[in-house]
């Protein structure tokens, strides 16, 4: 496979858009150490989205989490814990519109699929023989097609995760109930964020990197980094109202 021939632009626009996210995750690490979200999973959820959304997560955050004050005006108020049956809007801040807690329930699945997409890449580039296991070759032409497999497995598996630490304590679950309601409220959430950004990230390679650079971009470059932020962006926007309709079932808790 030959090297695609990026444009001087394209490269130094990847290089700072990835630099912008590595900032933004950055400012979050530095803010959840000095102000820990009332939720705890949520202190490794803002900076991974802020990876791909950068100054649009470092906002979101901000607008969330009040830069610590959610955090400290729920921990002298229990939490904001009322009675119910644990559906929808029972534990969200009281200031929080429904839009915001929507988004911060999208941002779970997000970053399960930005640790799990990291990872699966890295894995798959370092050992090809592991996109060979799943199909490539054999079922794919396309190398990438079978590390979607991969993509998906893992964002699948750490999303779950991630939804699970949020939902276990606010519930107060057994490890079993824990991992069956989280499966319940992210299947479709994950599975929703994953097909907007296998949409993008198929056009970006497919329909403009391959015919207008000679070749789709590898897993080393900033261009392919810089596409999958692009492609993340694009499954928030997929999975979002999935969770809204989520939330509004009692599917999934509102955060």
């Amino acid at each position: 496979m030959s090297d695609p021939q990026f444009p001087q632009w394209l490269h130094y626009v990847s290089i700072v858009s990835l630099a912008l996210g590595f900032l933004c995750a950055g400012v979050i690490l530095f803010q959840v150490r000095r102000h820990p979200p009332h939720m705890k999973v949520m202190a490794w959820v803002w900076p991974l989205c802020a990876l791909f959304g950068s100054v649009l997560w470092l906002w979101l955050y901000r607008q969330a989490e009040g830069g610590g004050r959610h955090a400290g005006h729920e921990a002298h108020s229990g939490g904001g814990h009322h009675a119910g049956n644990g559906h929808a809007g029972h534990h969200r801040h009281a200031s929080d519109p429904t839009w915001l807690s929507v988004a911060k329930g999208a941002s779970h699945c997000g970053a399960g699929c930005t640790l799990g997409d990291i990872l699966a890449e890295w894995l798959a580039f370092a050992v090809p023989g592991i996109a060979v296991a799943l199909g490539w070759h054999s079922l794919f032409a396309e190398k990438t097609f079978a590390v979607w497999i991969l993509d998906y497995v893992l964002a699948f598996a750490i999303g779950i995760a991630f939804q699970y630490f949020a939902i276990v304590p606010m519930r107060k679950l057994s490890p079993g109930k824990g991992i069956a309601e989280a499966v319940k409220a992210d299947f479709l959430s994950i599975t929703s964020w994953q097909v907007g950004m296998y949409g993008v990230m198929a056009l970006g390679q497919f329909a403009w990197f391959r015919p207008a650079y000679g070749s789709v971009a590898q897993v080393d470059g900033v261009e392919f980094w810089f596409l999958m932020q692009v492609s993340m962006l694009a499954g928030f926007v997929t999975a979002y109202p999935v969770n809204w309709w989520l939330v509004k079932a009692g599917v999934k808790e509102a955060m």
